[in-house]
């Protein structure tokens, strides 16, 4: 799409998934704003332009129907301005939407002036052709779950890398405080050699070089590397493509002090320089004790 947009309109049928869009770029770092009334809408534009915004990219979710005229006014105004502007419209076959309500069992915003939802689809989709023909990018979902309708969505929007959808955590822990309820894949670190039993070390953390050094260097160490870094390379992609929002790798050692930190330490490095986005948490590094 070249240079990205600093607004994003979110317009569409109902059902079309207009929520999973507004998630998917709150996800990416987009200031999201679902269903404002069209009296507001200069005055939500305006966070892009004032000097003391914190805002740079705004998305507008136009979840009414009944506002489109305004809506169409206010889009001639945006892009009249310096403002990078892009429409957004989701469609889907009228069979798709029929069936999506039916699994739901919600009711279209249009069925009191309507005898069907059959109708009140053909009513609504009618009301936003206008919308429709000013779209910079039509997004068909009908053939679409919603994993693929948010990679497409990344695909557009987030410079191509769909690892901002998921957060990955590098958490070391001791089992003598128990397993975080939060990981996701855990891997118990107690069958390295325990600095604990180094004079020198034992006083020290897995965040000291010398610590580091010794858990590091072991051979069951390097081999565990060696196993653990392609299975991690494989899976990490694959929770993303499955949608997975949060990921937590977990190690763990007794204390949670010395071989798990160091092992969460080195998987985070080697991690980051294949390009990975995670941060690295030591849960149970301050309950250390001498």
């Amino acid at each position: 799409m070249g240079s990205q947009p600093d607004f994003i309109v979110v317009a569409g049928l109902s059902g079309a998934g207009r929520s999973t869009v507004a998630d998917t770029l709150e996800d990416l770092g987009w200031f999201v704003i679902d269903n404002l009334p069209p009296s507001l809408l200069a005055s939500a534009a305006e966070l892009l332009t004032a000097t003391d915004s914190s805002v740079e990219r705004l998305a507008l979710v136009a979840g009414s129907h009944e506002y489109q005229e305004d809506l169409l006014s206010f889009l001639q105004e945006l892009r009249s301005s310096t403002t990078r502007v892009s429409v957004v419209f989701l469609d889907a076959p009228t069979d798709v939407l029929l069936r999506r309500y039916d699994q739901t069992r919600r009711r279209h915003p249009l069925d009191a002036s309507t005898s069907s939802v059959t109708e009140a689809i053909a009513q609504e989709r009618e009301l936003l052709e206008p919308i429709r023909h000013e779209a910079d990018v039509v997004i068909e979902t009908g053939d679409l779950i919603v994993h693929e309708l948010k990679a497409r969505v990344v695909e557009v929007f987030g410079d191509g890398d769909r690892e901002q959808l998921m957060q990955t955590t590098i958490m070391s822990f001791g089992f003598k405080h128990g397993v975080p309820p939060e990981a996701d894949l855990v891997f118990d670190c107690r069958f390295l050699p325990n600095p604990h039993w180094i004079p020198e070390l034992r006083p020290l953390t897995g965040l000291d070089q010398e610590v580091r050094n010794y858990v590091v260097e072991q051979p069951s160490t390097v081999a565990f590397i060696d196993h653990l870094v392609p299975l991690l390379e494989f899976l990490i992609p694959s929770y993303v493509a499955e949608g997975k929002a949060y990921l937590t790798i977990a190690f763990g050692c007794t204390g949670g002090w010395h071989r798990s930190v160091a092992i969460a330490e080195e998987f985070g490095r080697i991690l980051a320089e294949s390009g990975h986005s995670l941060r690295t948490r030591h849960r149970d590094l301050e309950s250390k004790e001498i």
